[in-house]
C-alpha cells in the first residue's frame, strides 16, 4: 500500500537547524518568479541566436549583447551544447521553476530527493552560469546586459535555495547518525515514513 502521510501534521513547521520553514511558499514563490523571468530573458536571447529575431535589446551596452551572442565563444558553446547557450540556459531556468513549484511545504522532510535535485539544479549550475557570463564578457571585451541580469538572478536563486537544501541534508544526516541503518536512510531519502525519521524530523 502506498505510504500515506498524516494529514494532521503541521505543514509549516520549522526545519532544524532553522527557526523557519525553508520549504514555505513565501520563500519558494520568489524563486519561481525570478527563474521565470530568467527563462523569458534567456528564451529571447535564444531566439536571436536562432535567427528568429533580427535585433536584440540592450539599453546599457548598445551593441554589446549582439556582439556577445554572436561571438566566437558563443559559437563554440553552441557547437558543444548542440543548441545556443541562451536556449540551454532557458531550459535550465525552466527546470528550476518546475522543481520550485512541486512538493509540499514539508518537502524538506517528506521528499528530500526532490529538494536535493532542486539544489543541484539551482546552486552549482547557478554559480557556474554566473561565472561563465563574467568570463565570456572579459574574454570578448564586451558586456551583454541581459546576460548580466540572468547571471544576477542565478546568484540570487542560490541565496534563496541553499537553506532548504541544507535543511534536507541536515535531516538525512541526523537520521543516519542516530540510526546507522542504510535502509532507514534510503526510505527517508525517497520519502517513505519511518518511526525514526518522524521522531527526528522536528527534534532539536
Amino acid at each position: 500500500m502506498p505510504q500515506q502521510w498524516d494529514t494532521a501534521v503541521d505543514m509549516e513547521a520549522c526545519a532544524p537547524p532553522f527557526d523557519r520553514n525553508p520549504s514555505a511558499w513565501s520563500q519558494r514563490w520568489p524563486i519561481a518568479v525570478l527563474a521565470g523571468i530568467a527563462t523569458i530573458l534567456s528564451t529571447y536571447m535564444g531566439f536571436f541566436q536562432w535567427h528568429l529575431l533580427d535585433t536584440v535589446w540592450d539599453p546599457v551596452f548598445g551593441d554589446g549583447t549582439r556582439t556577445v551572442l554572436t561571438s566566437r565563444e558563443s559559437h563554440k558553446m553552441h557547437a558543444f551544447l548542440h543548441v545556443p547557450d541562451a536556449v540551454f540556459g532557458a531550459w535550465g531556468y525552466l527546470s528550476e521553476v518546475v522543481f520550485t513549484l512541486v512538493g509540499s511545504t514539508r518537502r524538506w522532510q517528506f521528499r528530500p530527493w526532490m529538494v536535493l535535485i532542486f539544489g543541484l539544479d539551482v546552486i552549482p549550475l547557478g554559480i557556474v552560469s554566473a561565472v561563465l557570463v563574467v568570463i565570456q564578457g572579459v574574454s570578448i571585451g564586451h558586456w551583454c546586459f541581459l546576460c548580466l541580469v540572468t547571471a544576477g538572478i542565478s546568484l540570487t536563486l542560490v541565496f534563496f535555495a541553499y537553506d532548504e537544501v541544507w535543511a534536507s541534508l541536515t535531516y538525512l544526516w541526523r537520521v543516519w547518525k542516530r540510526t546507522g541503518d542504510r535502509r532507514i536512510l534510503w526510505k527517508t531519502f525517497i520519502g517513505q515514513a519511518t518511526p525514526e525519521g518522524e521522531r527526528l524530523a522536528l527534534e532539536r
